[in-house]
């Protein structure tokens, strides 16, 4: 069932009527009362959570024999969803048409809103919708690692102390008038400029489709081993999103920064200076 939905947003829905067969575990992060046996699923094309004026899809498992139709309604709906068995004696429901299915009410405030599956006016299975607002973000990926390697996963690497580190965040829905972004951390020399289209961007597939950030920065040679956060604010600072990162090995040596260099060149240029007007005093001194 739905062999063509992106991802699988929500699992959910145990019976409420005991008609309709022998209880079941819960196989759902959400679930509605009742005992187990009827299964009421949705699933959400191309995105992982949604937002109002969004399209879903609903399906529904474990019916009795002989069911002819389920109606899905939900304040969180613009209209109810009618859903027929997949086939003549099926108790699970055919795969929707391509017509982008129901969709969520606009302007619905973000939340979580009851769905519930009716049959011939009982409810046979309950489930709710999570709903983010219209300008949130959707941070797919939030992840840090060595500099020059490519993230993986969605779970930021081990860094060492005083290592040069990459940073990289993909958000499902990115602002397309944001194109930079500003990462914080105790465990940064400084602030970490992420931007769109950055060199520094891996090009990953798994983070199609989204807007990518990506920038560079280094971890404080200081820093103790431990757990600490990185923290960034997106959509004009509406957003704030924070991972955490582990710091764990031996400290990264590096040679004196490029300020360090030059405050060293220039004190070695005053000290030849100063040596070559001390031997033209000499001379003359001595010529006297």
């Amino acid at each position: 069932m739905f062999r063509n939905a992106v991802r699988v947003l929500g699992v959910a829905g145990l019976a409420t009527a005991p008609v309709l067969g022998a209880a079941a575990g819960a196989v759902a992060d959400e679930v509605g009362p009742g005992t187990a046996g009827v299964r009421l699923e949705y699933y959400v094309p191309g995105q992982r959570l949604l937002a109002p004026g969004e399209s879903l899809w609903f399906g529904i498992e474990g019916m009795p024999p002989g069911w002819d139709r389920v109606e899905i309604t939900s304040p969180a709906l613009q209209k109810p969803a009618l859903l027929v068995p997949a086939k003549k004696g099926a108790r699970e429901s055919t795969e929707p048409a391509d017509d982008g299915g129901p969709r969520i009410r606009e302007g619905l405030r973000a939340g979580s809103y009851p769905v519930t599956a009716t049959s011939h006016g009982r409810t046979v299975a309950t489930t709710r919708v999570k709903v983010i607002g219209e300008d949130a973000a959707e941070v797919f990926r939030f992840v840090i690692g060595p500099a020059g390697a490519l993230p993986g996963g969605t779970t930021p690497a081990r860094v060492r102390p005083g290592s040069d580190i990459q940073v990289l965040l993909n958000d499902l829905r990115g602002d397309p008038e944001e194109t930079s972004l500003t990462v914080t951390s105790p465990v940064f020399t400084g602030p970490v400029t992420i931007r769109t289209g950055s060199p520094d961007d891996p090009g990953c597939k798994c983070d199609d489709p989204g807007t990518v950030y990506a920038g560079r920065g280094r971890v404080r040679p200081d820093v103790a081993p431990g757990r600490y956060p990185m923290t960034v604010k997106s959509h004009h600072g509406k957003q704030t999103t924070t991972r955490h990162v582990t710091v764990a090995g031996e400290p990264v040596a590096h040679g004196p920064s490029p300020a360090a260099i030059g405050a060293v060149s220039a004190g070695a240029a005053v000290l030849v200076a100063g040596g070559v007007i001390a031997v033209r005093r000499r001379r003359s001194r001595t010529s006297g």
